[in-house]
């Protein structure tokens, strides 16, 4: 057996047993790591680089007088706070926050922890249910008896045959919900599609990818947070990269990849070229044309990448330095129906598991991280978030008096949520593009599972390809 490799403005034809396959990613966000860590588990040589000088991508933890300029680096920005943030960072030194909204759907079950498994990576996880914020509070959202109702057509659903779900695929959420939903159905129909999608929009939704969804993470805690942070997923990949001779270099740009005759063959980095067999981009991929030029893509190819559209949300952080136990740990969603925003309704999360048990707080103290689904454009209107930021209040006073306990909050707008908004009118790639030996990694594309999940998953999807 032969490997091709393909050098600058040559062909050279070496033996399997003279060199090891060797491949660039660019990105070190959960997923070039999870690449990374594939590729090196099948044998290949791994290099990583990363503008940051951290690892984690939009997945990192991070000390509180770091946030703001990491904020600013991952296209989100602080909208409001209280008190300002610079006497937040010296009344706050020792906790650690996340750079987004970022619990972990479907446990066990979910791509993240399966790949940690796969990599006999040891990882501690906080899961819980999910309660509901409405009229009352209802933990879990869904009791034994809703449960014995629903069954049925669940069933039916979930396990509809995979043609099936295919030909529901061009069906929305807001159709199904017409011919399904009646009482507790109709609840769970309007917000889990929400939640999976980060999209309110129940007309954009497709109702195949979301059934397709759920039932992949049947059976699992619907939410987990890791101890320590969402940061500590990112380090024991990190850690697991370098263990197996992969190497990762911080604070390295990649000016661009070099394509010729169609095939991808290296990168140019601080002027020196370096080849490479396969090249791994985890950009947003909007912004793949950005090191790679367009011209040596398919026209209608460069036209759908550029048009494609992601997700946005408001994140907010409150510090308590009470709370009440049957809250601890817990997690609980929203919907403010009848508001002045795409879908007529956002739909929210509330969770109250970073605290000082899961590591991130000093003792006693606590964390509540919130997010209000909306899309980039709302994001970016200044009126649009603050009034988000209002609504993700409004629902946890009725959780607990908040400001009672507050000692700090802050809230920041996110128009890069998720990479590709998952609707039947804005299909996410595959990760394998036109050119030869370049790929996609990342929450950009068709892979399972939103965020976390999504860009750990597309790591298998690019094994797939080259194997």
């Amino acid at each position: 057996m032969v490997y091709r490799l393909y050098a600058f403005n040559r062909r050279q034809t070496i033996s399997a047993g003279d060199v090891k396959m060797k491949a660039c990613v660019i990105g070190a966000g959960i997923g070039g790591l999870s690449t990374a860590s594939l590729l090196l588990q099948n044998g290949w040589e791994v290099e990583i680089y990363e503008k940051e000088k951290i690892a984690g991508g939009r997945a990192l933890s991070c000390k509180l007088n770091d946030y703001e300029d990491l904020l600013q680096r991952f296209e989100m920005k602080i909208i409001a706070t209280n008190p300002d943030m610079q006497q937040i960072c010296d009344m706050a030194k020792e906790y650690k926050i996340d750079l987004g909204f970022h619990l972990i759907g479907g446990g066990k079950r979910g791509a993240c922890i399966k790949l940690l498994r796969q990599l006999n990576i040891k990882a501690n996880f906080v899961g819980s249910r999910l309660g509901f914020i409405g009229d009352k509070i209802d933990y879990p959202i869904l009791k034994a008896k809703d449960k014995a109702a629903m069954l049925p057509r669940i069933l039916q659903l979930l396990f509809t045959r995979k043609s099936k779900i295919e030909e529901m695929k061009k069906l929305s959420m807001e159709e199904m919900i017409r011919k399904y939903g009646r009482g507790k159905l109709k609840l769970v129909l309007e917000l889990f599609p929400r939640l999976i999608t980060t999209v309110n929009d129940l007309s954009k939704i497709s109702a195949g990818e979301t059934f397709f969804a759920q039932r992949e993470l049947l059976g699992g805690d619907p939410v987990v947070y890791p101890y320590g942070g969402l940061g500590n997923i990112s380090k024991a990949l990190a850690a697991y990269i370098k263990s197996k001779g992969g190497k990762i270099f911080f604070g390295k740009r990649i000016k661009r990849i070099i394509i010729e005759d169609g095939i991808a063959k290296g990168v140019e980095i601080e002027g020196e070229l370096k080849e490479y067999d396969a090249i791994v981009s985890t950009l947003p991929v909007q912004h793949l044309f950005s090191i790679a030029d367009e011209k040596e893509f398919p026209e209608e190819w460069v036209k759908y990448i550029r048009g494609l559209e992601g997700t946005g949300s408001i994140l907010s952080y409150h510090a308590l330095k009470n709370l009440d136990k049957n809250l601890l740990n817990k997690s609980f969603v929203f919907i403010e129906r009848n508001v002045d925003f795409e879908g007529n309704d956002v739909v929210g999360m509330i969770d109250f598991k970073m605290n000082y048990e899961t590591g991130v707080t000093p003792k006693g103290k606590f964390i509540v991280q919130s997010y209000a689904i909306c899309t980039p454009h709302e994001a970016k209107n200044e009126r649009k978030a603050i009034e988000l930021a209002e609504i993700i209040e409004k629902n946890l006073q009725k959780l607990l008096p908040f400001k009672k306990h507050m000692e700090w909050s802050i809230h920041a707008a996110i128009w890069h949520l998720d990479g590709v908004a998952k609707t039947i009118d804005n299909e996410k790639p595959n990760v394998a593009t036109p050119v030869k030996n370049l790929y996609l990694a990342g929450d950009s594309v068709a892979s399972k599972g939103v965020g976390i999940n999504c860009a750990a998953d597309s790591a298998r999807l690019v094994m797939e390809e080259l194997f």
